[in-house]
């Protein structure tokens, strides 16, 4: 069964992002959101992505015009998910907003309807845990940004249908992303584990007075080789969202390792969120942005 409809719940970065992706390979969208002004945002950002291709040469005229076009702003939850095959959750990092989003879901989509999660930290047992129809349900976790990044990490519940996997597989094979399918599910998937793991010891280092974010960033970078050092890409990812998680995260180990830095929460305290708001390890403008 190939999706012929896709409804994307929340228009912030990831999700709004997802939806173009989704929309750029032929496939109509429904991107929800109940604030009319982040959907206003949304298509902003993404039609000047996409105009980035264009002044490329890699897209052409038409082609924008049909990628923006199948992106549908709405605001009801009911009737963007109308007739849809596949909706995906990308709302607020809240085990509790997204526990009551998938019970909405589950009452307002046929039995048929995968219903995923681009849950970057939590399982699809905690959040579809609530609803009656579990095996539709499956974590299907985008990096951003959505329009450059790969690897889309596929996570089922072992209450998930393989059939759901398979469609999963499917479905990021045909908007030009490459799977990458856990065998068992765990929280925070695959990369985003990897990542903590060096942002953890990198954090310790500044709180320890060993070096400062400039110089770790510089040695990740030249030493290991990866395009953007700890706090540059805690930065992007959002230091609210990176906050959230490591609380999360210390909530359930008791861990010392894993207890939120000073410096991360007063950055989050003073606003200070990173790219998007244009301040956090370093400062930003609108120049800087990656999303092409």
């Amino acid at each position: 069964m190939s999706e012929t409809r896709v409804a994307v719940i929340g228009a912030g970065t990831m999700g709004s992002q997802i939806a173009q992706q989704i929309a750029l390979h032929g496939i109509s969208v429904a991107l929800v959101d109940e604030q009319p002004e982040q959907l206003e945002r949304a298509l902003t950002t993404n039609r000047k992505h996409l105009q980035r291709r264009v002044d490329k040469g890699t897209m052409t005229p038409l082609q924008f015009d049909d990628a923006l076009a199948r992106v549908e702003p709405m605001n009801d939850l009911a009737t963007a998910v109308t007739g849809a095959t596949l909706v995906i959750e990308a709302i607020v990092e809240d085990l509790g907003s997204k526990q009551a989003l998938f019970q909405q879901l589950d009452e307002l989509t046929g039995s048929e309807t995968m219903l995923a999660t681009n849950t970057s930290s939590m399982t699809v047992t905690q959040i579809a845990s609530v609803i009656k129809n579990r095996g539709r349900a499956i974590a299907v976790h985008f990096f951003n940004p959505v329009l450059v990044m790969q690897l889309v990490e596929i996570a089922p519940a072992p209450f998930t249908r393989p059939e759901i996997v398979q469609r999963a597989v499917a479905f990021v094979e045909a908007i030009d992303r490459t799977p990458v399918v856990l065998d068992m599910e765990i929280e925070g998937l695959l990369a985003n584990r990897i990542i903590a793991a060096i942002r953890r010891e990198a954090f310790w280092l500044v709180e320890q007075g060993y070096a400062t974010p400039e110089a770790i960033d510089r040695a990740v970078q030249l030493g290991l080789r990866h395009p953007m050092g700890p706090f540059e890409l805690a930065d992007f990812n959002g230091l609210d969202v990176v906050l959230a998680i490591q609380q999360r995260r210390y909530e359930r180990t008791g861990d010392e390792m894993d207890r939120p830095p000073k410096r991360l929460e007063a950055l989050v305290a003073g606003g200070k969120l990173g790219r998007k708001s244009g301040e956090g390890f370093y400062s930003y403008d609108d120049s800087r942005d990656r999303a092409t």
